[in-house]
């Protein structure tokens, strides 16, 4: 199976849903594991539906519209002579409607706000699992690492940030951009297999259309980590951790 075959089958997949245990899925899925920019189409895809799901639930259901359903439905039963006209109005509201949810749900390119994505994006990187490409605790090895690796290396870390144990660094991408991904360790007990339990993203923030402005964090629970976003100078900063607001408020 090549990557455009697994793309066209993963467009059908829906992320922590039984979608997986589809044989032609699961198929589709073990490429994805080995090929790099096959796993960053996928996890861009299952962001966009992680934003566009969000967007639907946060659509109120009209009042009576259980009942009216029901009244629709027994209404179209006593009028059987007209299904084929009914059934072709019905296609016709139903192409009006994703018409308009489609308007409001997918701004036009460029002007849309990627920060949601990105941060999903990121914290998936996070939480799958991933090989550090440099382990190390000397924060000038992972300096000269990325910078050599044409990855943001000119951060300013917070000073609180600075007394975190270092593990090591990634480079990521994003949007054909590189992103710094700097692993620390917390105090608190890492899962088995873990090396790190505190991650910071650094990324050009142009790249990121929606970017806060200035460096008072902003916080948000994304998946199962908090998160606190921030610019400063021409970077923006994702700090998570599997934790409490409160937690992460120590790092900054």
């Amino acid at each position: 199976m090549n990557c455009d075959e697994a793309k066209n089958i993963l467009l059908l997949y829906r992320h922590d849903t039984a979608d997986a245990d589809d044989p032609q899925i699961a198929e589709a899925l073990a490429p994805a594991k080995r090929d790099p920019e096959l796993g960053e189409w996928l996890e861009a895809h299952c962001a966009r539906q992680f934003v566009i799901g969000k967007k639907l639930r946060q659509i109120a259901v009209p009042a009576g519209l259980k009942e009216q359903i029901i009244s629709e439905q027994a209404a179209q039963e006593r009028m059987n002579s007209w299904r084929p006209k009914f059934a072709l109005l019905t296609a016709v509201a139903v192409i009006l409607l994703l018409g308009t949810l489609a308007f409001f749900l997918f701004p036009k390119p460029g002007s849309e706000d990627t920060l949601m994505v990105y941060q999903q994006q990121m914290v998936g990187v996070a939480l799958r699992g991933y090989a550090m490409d440099l382990t190390t605790n000397d924060p000038g090895q992972i300096r000269a690492y990325l910078a050599q690796n044409h990855a943001p290396s000119d951060f300013v870390l917070p000073e609180a940030l600075k007394q975190a144990a270092l593990t090591g660094c990634a480079v990521e991408g994003w949007q054909n951009t590189r992103v710094s991904m700097i692993c620390f360790r917390t105090a608190k007990s890492v899962a088995a297999g873990g090396q790190s339990d505190l991650w910071l993203f650094v990324v050009d923030r142009s790249s990121v259309k929606g970017a806060p402005i200035g460096a008072l964090p902003q916080f948000s629970k994304v998946n199962v980590l908090i998160t606190a976003t921030w610019t400063q100078g021409d970077k923006l900063y994702l700090l998570g951790t599997e934790d409490d607001e409160q937690a992460i408020k120590q790092y900054l």
